[in-house]
């Protein structure tokens, strides 16, 4: 099928092939044309995501949705890029501003297409009765709040539970590395903090809800992603081989597009956020390249004292000082124009004021100073051709922190630590901090200063979001963050790769959708060391011991193993030891309190470690009553719910995924924003991450995976689930979903022959005249 566009913002003629699984292949003869193209690819496939994308950074949501979601613009406006905008541009490098340019050009003219046949615009608009609204190249730097970020979050739930428990129960709430003593700053009144001092923030972060509730902060969820690069020498071709599986919220739209752009200056394939230009994961024919999040810690929270007669005045270094106030106005569908005033000390938007404490709350963010908006520099390392030009081209990466690894096809592969750290003059940015002047940040770390590791000895490097600074070469530490994820994928992930040698792209997607748990294997060891006693025990604790003795920790769809191991660990065992270890600490009037306290939102957000450590506490002591009694509570549970032990026990019958449009949400929503339930492997905790919520829906996981043969790029794979577009009349809307539930994958085909053998269509875009 060929079909043919004029598009203004064109020098020359671009053909785009889409291949048989939705991939775009841009053929340009220059760059700029190429990032119109894509521009214009990325809103035909994309345009109803793009549209939420931009309203939601901007708080313009209002003007499409209604005034429900006023309260919501007003913070996102709090959290935009406010500084000058030539110093912006200029941060990112060589090209980034003409590359957004062009990619803002691309997506304007799609839209005035849509606007001379508006059908093209999609269901989606027509279900809300909006229409797509032109973008500007400052869109893409001064939208800040896509990035991943939750150290705020960190800070103050560590002060809450220091404040009302004490340190102990802060050592049952999160584990921090490292484990240094924790008290709050000297000076500072922790009564101010409470748990909605962050509302305003959250709502800033938060996915759009199309269900005209008020927008609710959303809660924390895992971290997570996984990716590793393996040398030449370990591999069955010779050649290194590059895996990487970010973990986002899974949904409808795909959160990352694959694209192809080919051009004189770069021949460049992977996937990236459709709202942004270029490829932040994928391959450019001579070097591979894959991220996970390092989480630096880019985040502080300040609490001013507010003048007492004043409140529009703070105290900083002896003196006071004005807060800066500006007045937006705000267009609201089917009301008057709403008028927000928006408030900022020296250090950042103020999101919360107690006037009885005379105290205001201030988010200080890295990622709000020049060049920090996330993913942008990608449009600079994406350019590189060799491994040394890709660790030059990441000096000036900002956010969010990333492990970045690579390979090139000369044999260099290594690791290289990517963001910009705020230096702290005191404190570690663990606590939140008086406002008052003391706790200042004295510039940033960066680039060079930042861990690395190229070549290592063992052949292959890993990451999965861990505290990775031990296998740093030569550099001089300093404290990055405090909180990392659990080092669960990772450890499993490294003992697949150093148990082998002669490695393939079908290996490496195995690893990936490796559903074994470590804290499975880890428990049953544990408990293991008093079978007798389970097996002594109670009838429905022997039933339980029996079916989980022997089992070696898969999280497979068909087992049932898993569905009684996930609700015994999380739901019965872990509240009980966790009751047992706070009952002395807090008396038993405040003990289920305490509990709530120290568990996250979401349960498949706690550090596994946590309960590991009281599990194995509670066998080395001989106390094994709660323990059984845990089990015999689960196994009690799972009979109530689905009857004697049978395939309605299943994991696959409990933990599924459903892949929705965010329509699906909406007062009425359409039949298509609903996805299909797929049963899902794995869990929290597997390399394969598939996180859940109560109901067992995944929720968090691998939407998009690659593999790349570096050498070899057309036996390359990827998949991109539920597909490739977010139209759903499109036959890649859903077209990779079944793909994606099997853990399957798709070739990601890179040389012209290869991809013209897949083409299933054809766009000519071609310049006016």
């Amino acid at each position: 099928m060929d079909r043919t566009h004029v598009v203004e913002a064109l020098d020359a003629p671009v053909e785009v092939v889409v291949d048989r699984w939705g991939v775009p292949h841009i053929r340009a003869r220059s760059a700029g044309d190429a990032f119109v193209a894509q521009g214009f690819t990325a809103a035909r496939d994309r345009l109803f995501q793009l549209d939420l994308w931009r309203r939601r950074g901007l708080g313009l949501l209002s003007q499409a949705l209604g005034p429900s979601h006023v309260e919501r613009d007003r913070a996102a406006r709090l959290f935009l890029y406010r500084g000058d905008m030539d110093t912006e541009w200029s941060s990112y490098g060589e090209g980034v501003r003409e590359a957004a340019e062009r990619f803002t050009a691309g997506i304007n003219a799609y839209i005035r297409l849509t606007e001379l046949e508006p059908d093209l615009s999609g269901p989606d608009f027509a279900a809300l009765g909006t229409t797509p609204s032109h973008w500007s190249p400052e869109d893409l730097c001064r939208i800040r709040s896509h990035g991943l970020y939750a150290n705020a979050e960190k800070e103050l739930a560590r002060a809450l539970t220091l404040r009302d428990l004490d340190p102990e129960a802060e050592d049952l709430r999160a584990v921090r590395e490292p484990r240094l003593p924790l008290r709050l700053p000297e000076g500072f009144d922790p009564d101010v903090l409470r748990p909605e001092v962050l509302d305003v923030y959250r709502l800033a972060c938060a996915p759009v809800d199309l269900s005209g509730a008020r927008p609710r902060p959303a809660p924390l969820e895992p971290d997570g992603s996984n990716n590793w690069v393996i040398s030449g020498e370990r591999t069955a071709t010779g050649r290194p081989l590059l895996a990487n599986d970010p973990h986002r919220t899974v949904g409808a739209p795909a959160l990352r597009h694959i694209t192809h752009l080919s051009c004189p200056e770069f021949d460049v394939i992977g996937a990236g956020e459709p709202a942004l230009p270029g490829v932040s994961i994928g391959h450019n024919g001579h070097v591979a390249f894959g991220l996970t999040i390092f989480p630096i810690d880019q985040e502080d929270l300040y609490v001013h004292e507010l003048h007492p007669d004043d409140p529009g005045l703070y105290r900083h270094h002896g003196s006071w000082r004005p807060f800066e106030r500006t007045t937006e106005r705000i267009p609201v569908r089917g009301g008057p124009v709403h008028e927000a005033e928006l408030v900022f000390s020296l250090y950042g938007p103020v999101v919360y004021t107690d006037l009885e404490r005379r105290a205001a709350v201030v988010v200080r963010a890295a990622w709000l100073d020049h060049g920090m908006a996330p993913y942008l520099g990608s449009v600079r390392y994406m350019r590189a051709r060799d491994g040394r030009g890709f660790r030059e081209a990441l000096r000036v990466w900002g956010t969010p922190g990333e492990n970045q690894v690579y390979a090139d096809t000369e044999g260099d592969f290594g690791w290289i630590a990517a963001g910009r750290v705020p230096v702290r003059t005191r404190g570690d940015g663990s606590m939140p901090v008086p406002g008052d002047g003391g706790h200042e940040w004295a510039g940033s770390r960066s680039g060079p200063d930042l861990p690395t590791a190229r070549r290592p000895a063992s052949g292959w490097f890993a990451s999965a979001n861990e505290n990775n600074l031990g296998r740093a070469r030569a550099w001089t530490p300093f404290t990055v963050t405090r909180d990392w994820a659990p080092p669960t994928r990772y450890e499993r992930i490294a003992e697949e790769l150093s148990s082998r040698t002669g490695w393939t792209v079908e290996d490496a997607c195995r690893l990936q959708s490796d559903v074994v748990s470590p804290v499975a294997r880890a428990a049953l060891a544990s408990l293991g060391r008093r079978s007798d006693a389970l097996a002594s025990a109670g009838p429905d604790t022997r039933r339980a011991w029996r079916l989980l003795r022997g089992w070696d920790g898969s999280m497979a769809v068909d087992l049932p193993q898993p569905t009684l191991f996930e609700h015994w660990f999380r739901h019965r065992l872990l509240p009980a030891l966790l009751r047992e270890r706070l009952l002395p600490l807090v008396g038993a009037d405040r003990v289920e309190e305490a509990v709530r306290t120290v568990s996250p939102g979401r349960d498949t957000a706690l550090d596994p470690r946590i309960g590991l450590n009281l599990l194995e506490e509670a066998v080395e002591s001989g106390e094994i009553g709660p323990v059984a009694r845990s089990l015999a509570l689960a196994h009690r549970d799972l009979v109530d719910r689905s009857g004697p032990l049978g395939p309605a026990w299943n994991w696959g019958e409990h933990h599924f995924a459903r892949l929705d449009h965010p329509l699906a949400r909406a007062e009425d929503p359409p039949a298509w924003a609903f996805g299909r339930r797929v049963p899902r492997p794995g869990g929290a905790d597997t390399v394969n991450l598939t996180a859940y919520d109560s109901s067992g829906r995944q929720y968090h996981g691998a939407s998009f995976r690659i593999v790349i043969d570096v050498g070899g790029w057309d036996h390359s794979v990827a998949i991109n689930a539920p597909g490739q577009s977010g139209d759903p009349r499109s036959p890649h809307y859903d077209d990779l979903t079944d793909r994606w539930a099997r853990d399957a994958y798709f070739p990601l085909l890179y040389s012209r022959e290869a991809v013209d053998r897949h083409r299933t269509e054809t766009l000519h875009l071609l310049p006016p005249g």
